[in-house]
């Protein structure tokens, strides 16, 4: 049906579809040294920018036995919160102490901040006791809260994310409750979700602005002049222009994701082609983001500038340019609070430290469950 209505793409294998031909090509990319350039898009997903080049922006290809649209056509397309922030940050800035001058691999130092983030946050406990095993945990601790209700100790069981998941499990409504199975889905998903989004999007914004000095002076002055030498507060980080504009290009040319997976639930039309109910479209970010037709010839130059006045005026009011936490009523829930959380974390280093690109970085990002130096 969809090759009948000019549906191009690589040509359907028994039994691993196209599967076998991508992990090739990703191999083949791995081993090909990277010049350090923001063109990362064919090395990390070749296979993609290979067949968008050869069959069009979007085009058919099988994960499998299973059918997959890949669109990368804009026209297709289409505050308890900041003292635990703060908490996790003045964490990590303490461990940097007596650091000064000595090289640190932020990666690992972001991932382990982000998760103290989301265990304060969502569930009032720390990392090291989450990552364990989460649904153990998670299950000790609705156990924790459900004797505190039943021994009078708390009317409730809380009012952060776990709160109201656990007032879900135990609504009267047959219908609007939450399995049990739900819930800890949930609990997993915002947690490793939100730790990766923000670890990675800190990790690609330190580097740039290691590398961009100049733009890293003009954070600081920002920040000083916003906050002086004191924690960031809720007015201040709404009035952060050059932070935001600087986390909005690091998410266009380093996104934490490289598309965005649908099921089609019903025959539907995408532009001219009929879907059929039941196939998978992979909405491909990473491509309109490096589109040298949408951003210009400069598509792969650091340009926070383009983003001076605000998303919609740097993409012509085109809402399926620029989406790297999904879009629509299907948006992500945490991007205000990942964005947020960056400004916080970016604000209070830029207050203590100047950081420049270590002699023994590597260029190779990797794409695996995001998109990671």
């Amino acid at each position: 049906m969809l090759n009948s209505q000019g549906n191009k793409g690589p040509t359907y294998r028994f039994i691993h579809g196209n599967n076998k031909h991508v992990a090739e090509m990703r191999r083949e990319a791995v081993r090909k040294s990277l010049r350090l350039t923001n063109e990362i898009f064919p090395h990390v997903q070749p296979h993609m920018y290979s067949w968008i080049n050869k069959y069009g922006k979007n085009y058919l290809c099988w994960d499998g036995a299973r059918a997959e649209i890949v669109v990368s056509d804009p026209e297709s397309v289409r505050e308890n919160m900041i003292p635990a922030v703060i908490t996790s940050v003045e964490t990590l800035v303490a461990r940097w102490k007596g650091q000064e001058g000595k090289e640190i691999e932020v990666f690992g130092e972001f991932k382990l901040m982000t998760s103290e983030v989301i265990s304060r946050t969502a569930f009032s406990s720390k990392s090291e006791k989450l990552a364990k095993e989460v649904q153990d945990i998670v299950l000790k601790i609705v156990k924790k809260r459900e004797d505190k209700v039943v021994n009078g100790e708390a009317d409730g069981f809380g009012n952060d994310f776990l709160g109201l998941l656990v007032n879900a499990y135990h609504d009267p409504d047959e219908r609007n409750q939450l399995s049990l199975e739900d819930l800890v889905d949930e609990c997993k998903t915002f947690y490793f979700g939100g730790q990766e989004t923000v670890s990675s999007l800190l990790s690609w914004t330190v580097l740039l602005l290691a590398i961009h000095g100049d733009w890293q002076e003009k954070a600081r002055r920002e920040v000083i002049d916003t906050f002086c030498n004191q924690i960031p507060h809720p007015e201040g980080l709404a009035k952060l222009k050059i932070i935001t504009m600087i986390i909005y290009e690091t998410l266009r040319l380093y996104g934490p994701s490289a598309g965005l997976m649908r099921k089609v639930g019903r025959q539907v039309q995408l532009g001219k082609v009929d879907l059929p109910s039941n196939i998978d479209i992979l909405v491909l970010n990473i491509a309109t983001h490096h589109d040298p037709q949408i951003w210009g010839e400069d598509v792969h130059l650091f340009k926070p500038e383009r983003f001076a006045e605000g998303i919609a005026k740097a993409i012509n009011h085109n809402a399926g340019t620029f989406f790297p936490f999904e879009l629509g009523p299907r948006s992500c829930v945490g991007m205000s609070f990942a964005t947020n959380e960056a400004k916080i974390a970016l604000s209070m280093i830029l207050q203590r430290y100047t950081f420049t690109l270590s002699p023994a970085y590597v260029h190779s990002p990797i794409s695996f469950l995001t998109l990671k130096p």
